[in-house]
């Protein structure tokens, strides 16, 4: 596709062609709610630029991991604000665990997939186990531990033995090569949410 086409193609073309494999879509795709969504956390969060940043990476994962459950049921709007709510209550409530159990805000259920949609999974899951399979073996495990079996960072600390601080750092390292990979599948790449740059020039 040529870059006008990203463009102009509605939400639902750009998750259709993202769940075929094309990072380009996921990017314009994920690029049109990210300003949006980093102003939402700094907002949120007093003004804290890095904590905020470190949330739109982990909302950029989690939207990429689980786009496959996206139902056009709803706008794709209301889905990606809805798992970044989600990552900024758990952010929150790690850090005051007395955060109200009511502010908890639930994703809206997908229907069961169709043959077609699938199949189409499961391109998905070899996509994304390929970028799992490019990282670091210990990045790999925080990642799965973290985004796919959704353990805590104090249950990660726990699990391995590791001090939560190194927990944390480590997290973030590989939360980093993660996007790296998402955006280009290129381990060299500087890492950025920017806007996508013309693939031409790549």
């Amino acid at each position: 596709m040529e870059i006008a086409d990203y463009i102009v193609a509605d939400d639902r073309r750009l998750v259709e062609l993202s769940l075929a494999g094309d990072e380009f879509a996921f990017e314009y795709l994920f690029d049109r709610y990210r300003d949006a969504i980093r102003r939402l956390f700094v907002q949120r969060l007093g003004g804290a630029v890095t904590d905020a940043d470190d949330l739109l990476q982990e909302t950029f994962i989690k939207v990429f991991i689980n786009l496959y459950r996206y139902s056009a049921d709803y706008t794709f709007g209301q889905w990606v604000y809805t798992i970044a709510r989600n990552t900024f209550i758990d952010f929150m409530r790690r850090r005051q665990e007395e955060l109200p159990i009511d502010e908890r805000f639930s994703s809206p259920v997908s229907p069961a997939p169709t043959p077609e949609e699938s199949v189409i999974n499961q391109q998905r899951r070899a996509q994304i186990e390929s970028h799992l399979d490019r990282l670091a073996p210990r990045y790999r495990q925080l990642i799965i531990l973290r985004f796919f079996e959704e353990y805590s960072y104090e249950e990660i600390a726990e699990k391995l033995a590791m001090p939560l601080g190194t927990v944390k750092t480590q997290i973030h390292r590989a939360r980093e090569q993660m996007c790296k990979l998402i955006i280009r599948g290129d381990e060299d790449q500087t890492i950025s949410l920017q806007p996508p740059k013309n693939k031409d020039q790549n």
